[in-house]
């Protein structure tokens, strides 16, 4: 059984305020794989000072800095990949396969494009005789779900860095084992102290605190809409930036030239893929 219980902190490998222990289990087996620590919001309180510590010189990184820093955590991802595709495999229960051919290269893509933008990404521009200066925000807090555990981290965290800004992400609690890796991918490709912090948790206590913390700046939460509410309003007094994406039910679309058998058969292979835990599942098929 995996010991996950530290959290990643300022640049180092913390043990929580107050012992709060959770354990993990694999779906597809039931049986535990791990245990983490739930955290409070003194450990929250923590790592936000880390990371505003850090963002006072990362924001003032150049673009060249902050490139080799993603090159060197892609490579590192590359390199550990079949580590990350079993984490995931262990954490949801999705087969092996799946894991590594679809739920593991997210998280590669998704630093490939964030250094991909980068490259080329405008900072300043002028209109007019305007001079429009785009700056890092500022100390982001990042909540993800457990359906695409490292899709939803790495498509939060890559692009926060890319821009300068330092963060404090918590991870589902049921599916922590990849967050905890990607911590570990972080600290190995030599990011520094308190730009990315790893707090374990649960949604009421680590989750609220994140979303309410007059020193975040940013919130961005990816889950139910129910949560979702609750994180905007513990939000709102701070009147921070808040990005959400939440519960939906797409659709698939049959007009009247489709080739109904292939769309019915193709619509639910890809309603069940994932086990159809995808937030993009096509639950619906609407024939007008």
């Amino acid at each position: 059984m995996r010991d996950c219980r530290k959290f990643y902190i300022n640049g180092e490998w913390v043990d929580p305020i107050q012992a709060n222990d959770f354990p993990v289990e694999n779906p597809a087996t039931e049986q535990q794989i791990a245990a983490i620590s739930l955290g409070k919001k003194a450990d929250v309180d923590i790592a936000v000072t880390a990371a505003s510590v850090a963002f006072e010189h990362f924001s003032q990184t150049s673009r060249e800095e902050r490139l080799a820093l993603l090159e060197e955590l892609l490579a590192i991802y590359v390199l550990r990949y079949d580590e990350m595709a079993e984490a995931i495999h262990l954490e949801i229960g999705a087969p092996i396969s799946f894991s590594h051919a679809a739920q593991a290269d997210c998280g590669r893509g998704h630093i490939q494009s964030a250094i991909d933008a980068l490259h080329h990404y405008e900072f300043e521009h002028r209109l007019g005789n305007t001079l429009i200066v785009k700056e890092p925000i500022g100390v982001c807090g990042l909540i993800t779900p457990w359906n695409w555990p490292i899709n939803q981290i790495v498509c939060k965290v890559a692009p926060a860095l890319a821009t300068g800004c330092t963060i404090i992400l918590k991870p589902s609690e049921i599916a922590p084992l990849s967050a905890h890796l990607f911590a570990e991918m972080i600290d190995q490709a030599g990011f520094p102290p308190g730009v990315f912090n790893l707090v374990n948790g649960d949604g009421p206590t680590v989750g609220a605190a994140l979303a309410e913390h007059p020193d975040i700046q940013m919130i961005s939460f990816t889950g139910s809409t129910r949560a979702g509410i609750a994180v905007a309003k513990a939000a709102s007094d701070t009147v921070k930036r808040v990005t959400q994406e939440l519960g939906g039910k797409s659709p698939n679309l049959l007009l009247d030239d489709a080739d109904f058998e292939k769309a019915v058969k193709q619509g639910v292979f890809l309603c069940m893929d994932n086990t159809g835990q995808s937030c993009n599942a096509p639950t619906r098929m609407l024939v007008p």
